[in-house]
């Protein structure tokens, strides 16, 4: 194989470096042909952000011939220094609200669910806690991480006790008097301070580490490598702190990818461009160095988020019978279920006031709907949020429709035969398609434009934070393509490249039309029947939105009209409206 100039000044160096890689451009066939021109004898850990980056690196130095790097994730590691040969039993999923709850006998306060709201708010500063470099609890401000109005002013009121209880529940894992998390043995191998005995650790998908993980390379004696794309970090939700920016090695880049041709390149290092509006921002060199051909044997619809990526696979269910086959990336009951176990059909059995059907016992805990809309504002819980969005949206026609997705669903090992192909960005990460096709719940820089005016000083520091992120969502997602991509125009650059390749997706008109529009690329045509067009669109109302909701709809603006106004669908107006008094609710 030829190396490219970058490739072999990196496989020159003897320090500590950073790799900043541009999706494409062949990173981990650079970290395997750094390990080979190592000296005989050497000690080379290959460090993968997750157990997916992990078995792709084992099959592509297998394939490679070497057999001198152990490959291990961070949570591997941990594992057997910590785990392994102890009296701790592990968790094999997140504990969670209703079992915190009952292990540290949390007490009501008469309110509603407070015991519940709690438990959420102690889950999840605990992994905050053990996502970090500090060493005790108290040394974090979990109250940082809380952002919208409601839930903010809760946490503020119960911060001491949801501190106390944090630090009680972790006690309690250390102990091994319940099972800890896979967040706990990873905290706990940190705070043992270890050295690994090898020469050399080479870091990939750097730019999703977390602070513990960071913190765990850098007090390592061997050389390090980190590498990775700084615009590719997708992961804050999960403390993911970028870093390539942070261990002050000496940068290198690779900026060639071979996935792509030259226009896509150009689209995505537009997309970039958009982080302008957030500040001072380094423009970034993509070469496309590939050269499509014309065969097609992949092609994915990808979302911004789970409620986008649902709605889209119903309308290609249930309006577009030229698709037999579908397939979604990772298990397709993921995409129906909350991190903590609660399904959409639970949710959809309270909108029924069915409570003996209900399995989660969070969600049994709810008398109804408007109590379960009030949990999530207090603890933004957004995967709850975009089940009760579809349930609005949709009742009990849910039902049939998933019915549809399964049965149209193919095996993993049939992936192949799929016509279409149904993926997050998060779960498509470092994968790749012929063509794609984005649904219309990315970032824009109209919104980004709107959010931006609409922030108070106080609150703009974490609103860059959460748009940069935004934009590297767009970015990963149409980096994925390999020869073609279909794209919403209201994501579309102002000057993006003149294309066949590159296919625009017209907004229909009012009337529910396809329009029409001259452009320098190709243009093509959707339905988008559901109106779904902000990325906060499964996000807890505001007092300031609920304010301008009441007085739209007394001026007598209709429900379509306040769904594309506020870029939430149909069923989710309906159902503030219900919550706000302003029509009737079946729910009592």
């Amino acid at each position: 194989m030829e190396l490219t100039h970058e490739q072999q000044r990196i496989l020159q160096t003897k320090d500590n470096i950073n790799i900043h890689a541009v999706a494409g451009s062949g990173k981990t066939t650079t970290i395997i042909e750094y390990a080979k021109t190592r000296k005989a004898g050497s000690r080379i850990l290959y460090l993968a952000f997750n157990k997916s980056v992990k078995e792709e690196a084992i099959k592509k130095l297998a394939q490679a011939g070497v057999n001198h790097v152990q490959v291990e994730t961070a949570h591997s590691l941990a594992f057997k220094y910590i785990v392994y040969h102890s009296a701790y039993k592990v968790q094999s999923q997140a504990y969670t609200t209703h079992q915190i709850a009952q292990l540290l006998g949390l007490q009501g306060n008469g309110e509603k669910h407070t015991e519940h709201i709690i438990a959420n708010h102690i889950n999840k500063c605990m992994a905050f806690f053990c996502n970090s470099a500090a060493t005790k609890v108290q040394e974090v401000n979990y109250l940082d991480t809380v952002t919208e109005p409601t839930a903010k002013e809760f946490v503020t009121e119960h911060y001491t006790y949801i501190e106390q209880q944090t630090r009680l529940l972790l006690a309690k894992m250390n102990r091994a008097e319940i099972a800890i998390t896979h967040d706990f043995y990873l905290k706990k191998f940190q705070l043992s301070n270890p050295i690994l005995p090898y020469d050399y650790i080479l870091f990939d998908e750097g730019q999703d580490a977390s602070a513990v993980m960071l913190a765990i390379f850098l007090q390592q004696p061997a050389t390090k490598i980190m590498v990775g794309d700084a615009h590719q970090q997708i992961y804050g939700w999960r403390y993911a702190v970028n870093a390539l920016q942070q261990t002050g090695f000496t940068p290198y880049s690779l900026s060639n990818s071979f996935r792509f041709g030259a226009d896509i390149a150009q689209l995505a290092m537009q997309v970039l461009d958009y982080k302008f509006q957030l500040g001072s921002y380094s423009p970034v060199s993509i070469h496309g160095c590939a050269t499509p051909n014309t065969s097609v044997t992949t092609k994915a619809v990808i979302a911004r988020t789970n409620l986008g990526l649902l709605l889209k696979s119903i309308e290609y269910v249930t309006q577009k019978n030229a698709t037999d086959t579908i397939y979604f990336e990772g298990n397709i009951n993921s995409y129906t279920y909350a991190e903590e176990g609660a399904s959409l059909y639970d949710v959809l059995h309270l909108y029924n006031q069915q409570h003996g059907k209900i399995r989660d016992s969070l969600i049994k805990a709810m008398h109804n709907m408007h109590e379960l809309e009030d949990y999530i504002e207090k603890t933004e819980d957004v995967q709850l949020g975009m089940m009760v969005q579809i349930v609005n949206e949709y009742g009990n026609d849910i039902f049939n429709i998933l019915k549809q997705i399964k049965e149209k669903h193919v095996a993993p090992d049939q992936k192949n035969k799929a016509n279409i192909i149904f993926s997050t960005v998060h779960r498509c990460k470092g994968l790749e398609y012929d063509v794609i096709e984005l649904v219309n719940d990315f970032i824009t820089p109209k919104k980004m434009e709107q959010q931006l005016d609409n922030c108070t000083p106080e609150e703009t520091p974490s609103l860059i934070a959460k748009l940069n992120e935004e934009i590297n969502l767009l970015y990963v997602a149409v980096t994925r393509a390999k020869k073609t991509i279909f794209i919403p125009e209201s994501m579309v650059p102002s000057n993006c490249p003149a294309s066949p390749n590159i296919k625009i997706l017209k907004t229909p008109n009012k009337q529910n039309t396809p329009t029409t529009k001259s452009s320098n690329s190709t243009t093509a045509t959707t339905s988008n029947t559901v109106a779904v067009n902000n990325t906060d669109a499964y996000k807890p109302w505001t007092s300031e939105l609920d304010e301008e909701l009441n007085e739209l709809y007394l001026e007598g603006y209709t429900i379509k009209n306040l769904s594309i106004h506020f870029g939430r669908t149909a069923g989710a107006i309906q159902s503030r409206l219900k919550k706000l008094s302003l029509i009737p609710s079946k729910i009592n």
